[in-house]
């Protein structure tokens, strides 16, 4: 079973050295998107990761999974894709759960942090329930942590999406549009790390408004397609 690891990365030197050498010890192939990072991320990856692409500005967490996922569409020969953040939030430990699925035929599976959101924001609890319960209604399948970016899917699955988002949406988008194609999605346990001092590029009020302005976006999608 051939596995690639996407990791969009901005400005995140300060983990991803560690994440990367973790990955190794699962001998995982890796590519890290550097979204326009301003420190030495990109040196980094380039140095640690099989592959790294740098974008020349900042285009967002979305554009980023998606350039990665297309160029190992074109480029790679692979079964799954893990996608993983690149500030340590996500345990390389916990990849052999995703594995295990992987092995029982499982064409998606999401890391689920809500059983023990351990050090996560009251604010991001209350956000990340809100939208797992919206998206699970739109999937019509019960996913606990829609939002969560730990994940691992089938390459077949990522061939029959076709992915819009820009920015954090793009979650919420794999999702429903998986769900769609009437692909069943799995969720595992999956550690909660979060680091004080550490400041979050998720924007709660912003991207709330984007996610609205985005789910209605995808409804009428979905209308002009049936």
């Amino acid at each position: 079973m051939k596995i690639w690891v996407i990791i969009p990365a901005y400005n995140e030197s300060q983990e991803l050295a560690r994440v990367l050498d973790e990955l190794k010890q699962e001998n995982l192939s890796v590519l890290v998107v550097d979204d326009g990072s301003e420190d030495d991320t990109y040196q980094i990856a380039t140095d640690k990761a099989d592959h790294a692409i740098k974008n020349e500005k900042n285009l967002g967490k979305g554009m980023s999974l998606k350039k990665g996922i297309k160029y190992l569409l074109k480029n790679a020969d692979f079964d799954y894709v893990f996608t993983m953040d690149a500030d340590g939030q996500h345990s390389p430990f916990d990849v052999k759960q995703f594995l295990f699925q992987a092995q029982q035929g499982e064409n998606f599976v999401v890391g689920n942090r809500m059983n023990d959101p351990s050090g996560m924001p009251k604010l991001r609890v209350f956000i990340n329930n809100l939208m797992s319960w919206v998206i699970s209604h739109q999937a019509h399948q019960k996913i606990p942590d829609t939002q969560c970016g730990f994940r691992l899917i089938r390459r077949d699955v990522l061939e029959r999406i076709q992915i819009n988002a820009n920015k954090f949406e793009i979650e919420s988008e794999i999702i429903i549009k998986a769900s769609r194609l009437g692909i069943k999605i799995k969720s595992i346990p999956v550690k909660s790390i979060y680091f004080k001092n550490r400041e979050s590029k998720i924007r709660p009020f912003v991207d709330t408004v984007r996610f609205v302005r985005f789910m209605f976006r995808l409804r009428n999608e979905k209308s002009r397609t049936i």
